[in-house]
């Protein structure tokens, strides 16, 4: 039903709906607000939750009205999404898995594996709290109201053209980002990694850790040996 706030009284409102009704100070809004005074006049819709026939009370609820247009417009939303739709949004919290992103009338998740095809240890490297961006619809779980999002998708997976890039025999600059105690991954692109074993670090010294020879952050220059694109 449609209303007008026009009184405040202990534990609420009053409200005008073409009779007086009970407007609860708990379900005037969505979320707790302190100034219940910006409330008063105000006109709006009201589901009504509540009617004693005997005392000839009306309790209504603007919250439960404004959950109910939350709802249909978060369904209408995921009904007309396609994958492959490009969504402007906003970073609404950071995660060590990914970051959650505000889309209007739902929220998505960015994982950390769809935010760069290069290598990321937390996604507060690339996005944080506030941020504005354009984001990938890559699934929809209409189920359960969820959608993936994706950032790398809206460029195209380097390891597509990889064969052209880096023959076998091909010398190549990289740069090391991880080493392990069997060799170290050197990055020659963004989402480009080749692993040096550490039995191809040296001709003629006895390694037994690839950190005697090189450090993370290092340029390194190297020879493609072999080539697998199918396993990245």
């Amino acid at each position: 039903v449609e209303g007008k706030v026009f009184r405040k009284v202990r534990g609420g409102f009053m409200v005008d709906i073409g009779m007086e009704a009970f407007l609860p100070a708990s379900l005037v809004d969505v979320k707790p607000t302190r100034n219940l005074d910006q409330f008063l006049g105000l006109t709006s819709r009201f589901t009504i939750v509540k009617i004693n026939h005997k005392r000839k009370n009306v309790v209504v609820s603007r919250k439960d009205y404004l959950d109910q247009e939350r709802t249909h417009a978060r369904q209408n939303k995921l009904q007309h999404l396609n994958v492959g739709d490009v969504l402007h949004g906003r970073v609404k919290n950071v995660t060590d898995f990914g970051a959650f992103i505000d889309l209007g009338e739902i929220d998505g998740l960015l994982h950390i594996t769809d935010m760069s095809w290069g290598r990321l240890s937390h996604p507060s490297e690339m996005v944080k709290i506030g941020d504005e961006l354009d984001v990938m619809v890559i699934a929809i779980d209409r189920e359960n109201e969820k959608i993936s999002l994706g950032l790398k998708q809206k460029s195209k997976d380097p390891w597509g053209t990889v064969e052209n890039k880096y023959a076998i025999g091909n010398q190549v600059l990289g740069k090391v980002v991880n080493i392990l105690p069997y060799g170290a991954f050197v990055e020659l692109e963004p989402g480009i990694e080749g692993l040096v074993h550490i039995s191809e670090l040296s001709w003629t010294k006895r390694i037994t850790h690839p950190s005697e020879v090189l450090s993370l952050g290092e340029k390194v220059e190297a020879v493609v040996l072999n080539l697998d694109s199918e396993g990245k």
